[in-house]
């Protein structure tokens, strides 16, 4: 009797794999498709935005160190030429040199601005991304797992769901570092002004 129940038992169907379901039937099996090559895609717009991004840091990077060489080597050529000239006429023509410096201060720090703007938007794209991969990847975790089962009207809506809370959901715009790099260039740039005026006139 025992040996008949093994039997019956072994005999029984055992339940096919998720996998083999999904490729028994075309719509999962179509879905997953997608999915992968969604997946593929949105790896790809990562590594691409990791890489432009790194790019815009090596910019702003320049532009810090040409704004500090610039006023560097302006105010020692200045200082070399008050101390042969004298110090009135040097005096009467200091409005020429605090003009120059003041509009390449100002474009530098248009241009740092500029750039850290573009860094702040991609890593918000990044992010984003991040984000669908994330989504993505547990959706083609569950179709994976639960094969038929898988409810994908259900499944799907959520991920528009997520998706649109997600984009819904703003955070209120706060003083950011980029905000006090910008005040402390600003502030420079006033200090090399003063040292201007006093390399000129002292």
């Amino acid at each position: 009797m025992a040996d008949l129940t093994t039997n019956l038992s072994i005999m029984e169907p055992k339940a096919p794999h998720p996998l083999h379901q999904i490729a028994e039937m075309p719509t999962h099996k179509l879905l997953l498709k997608q999915w992968l090559k969604e997946e593929d895609l949105i790896l790809n717009r990562v590594a691409l935005k990791e890489t432009q991004i790194d790019a815009v840091r090596k910019e702003i990077t320049h532009l810090y160190i040409f704004f500090f060489l610039f006023h560097s080597i302006s105010l020692l050529l200045l200082f070399n030429s008050s101390s042969r000239d004298p110090p009135t006429g040097s005096c009467h023509r200091s409005w020429i040199p605090s003009l120059c410096s003041l509009l390449c201060s100002m474009g530098i720090i248009w241009a740092t601005r500029y750039k850290m703007d573009v860094e702040g938007h991609l890593e918000k794209l990044l992010e984003r991304e991040k984000e669908d991969g994330k989504l993505l990847g547990k959706c083609v975790e569950e179709l994976k797992k639960k094969g038929v089962e898988f409810d994908l009207l259900k499944e799907v809506d959520a991920l528009r769901r997520a998706k649109s809370m997600r984009m819904e959901a703003k955070a209120v715009r706060k003083w950011s570092a980029r905000d006090f790099v910008t005040l402390f260039f600003f502030a420079v740039s006033c200090l090399v002004l003063g040292l201007t005026r006093v390399i000129l006139c002292g």
